[in-house]
């Protein structure tokens, strides 16, 4: 019988035992549908999901919805929107009781001595030309100005087809200003004209993803097997779709066989009442979805099935790990 013990030497064993002990439990909330940009693929104003419910503005409120949820055994409160630094008071709800990440895409600064350790992720879409062609604004002359060397920032940085060959530049950038970048692909849910994936992009990202992370291992945060797998949509030579997802809200998951899942996982409406499908869009197909959290989540709830070979459970390791550290549960 394979056992983690059994598979592993004394120095990955030790690494298996920081990350075993976690038992992290997140789920998502919308803290706002209001933003400060209308960005073209953007899931949530795409799909419709701004128009779900109306924002529950009484904060006390929001304060009693998070003492609940801790009862429900969250224990990360990952903050989307909209854009939640919108609505500090509703942030703050969160960050006073349990780990909280917030996204945000950086143009208004969160004040650090109101949330001094919280965890903010800075969307980054590219280059100057493909921010404003995107997002109408090229957003990373203002992030970078608001979170240069902050050690609880860095960039969620979404890398489009446009920008094949170009990612070292944007890497350098981000190390200019010292902070950390965690790369994601665009499902270019608005079908913008030239944004979607072709299979050769997709081989050739993954080429270039991996030598952003050999060149820059200090300011990179990622693995190649989470390359591999969001690139080719394949894990153990399963197809990544519905029947797979791990971060499918838990009251309305119905799936027959139930795939293995993110534990008691919710996406929360800015109601504090009604939920979303999923992490991402109502209206995403699953089968091109590239969400970077919903493909890591899925190589981490599927520790078993990577205990067949030493290669495969240091791959599931790495990919625990990654997702550790862009949630503040293991240092950098």
């Amino acid at each position: 019988m394979k056992t983690v013990s059994s598979l592993l030497d004394a120095h990955w064993y030790e690494r298996y035992k920081n990350i075993a002990k976690l038992n992290i439990r997140s789920s998502i909330y919308d803290v706002t549908d209001r933003c400060n940009l209308r960005c073209k693929g953007c899931f949530f104003f795409s799909s419709g999901e701004h128009e779900a419910a109306a924002e529950e503005k009484d904060v006390s409120k929001w304060h009693a919805f998070v003492e609940k949820e801790m009862a429900r055994g969250v224990n990360l409160a990952i903050l989307i929107g909209g854009e939640p630094t919108l609505c500090l008071d509703r942030i703050e709800a969160f960050y006073k009781r349990l780990p909280t990440f917030c996204a945000t895409n950086g143009l208004i600064k969160v004040p650090r001595e109101r949330f001094p350790d919280m965890m903010v992720g800075i969307s980054l879409w590219g280059e100057a030309e493909d921010e404003i062609t995107l997002r109408g604004k090229d957003t990373f002359k203002i992030s970078s100005a608001n979170y240069a060397g902050d050690p609880h920032a860095y960039y969620l940085y979404t890398i489009t087809p446009k920008q094949l060959g170009k990612t070292e530049k944007i890497i350098k950038k981000i190390e200019g200003v010292g902070l950390k970048v965690h790369m994601q692909l665009l499902s270019n849910d608005e079908a913008v004209d030239g944004f979607s994936w072709t299979p050769e992009e997709l081989v050739a990202v993954r080429a270039e993803m991996d030598a952003m992370l050999e060149a820059y291992p200090r300011t990179v945060i990622s693995s190649k097997y989470y390359h591999k797998v969001i690139t080719t949509g394949q894990m153990l030579g399963r197809p990544f779709g519905w029947m797979e997802c791990p971060s499918v809200t838990d009251t309305i998951d119905k799936r027959v066989p139930q795939p293995k899942r993110l534990t008691n996982f919710i996406r929360w409406a800015s109601d504090l009442q009604t939920v979303h499908r999923c992490c991402t869009s109502e209206t995403r197909d699953c089968a091109t979805c590239k969400d970077g959290a919903a493909h890591m989540s899925w190589v981490m709830v599927n520790k078993r099935a990577h205990m067949q070979s030493t290669e495969e459970l240091q791959n599931w390791i790495e990919v625990y790990e990654m997702f550790a550290k862009l949630y503040q549960f293991i240092p950098w």
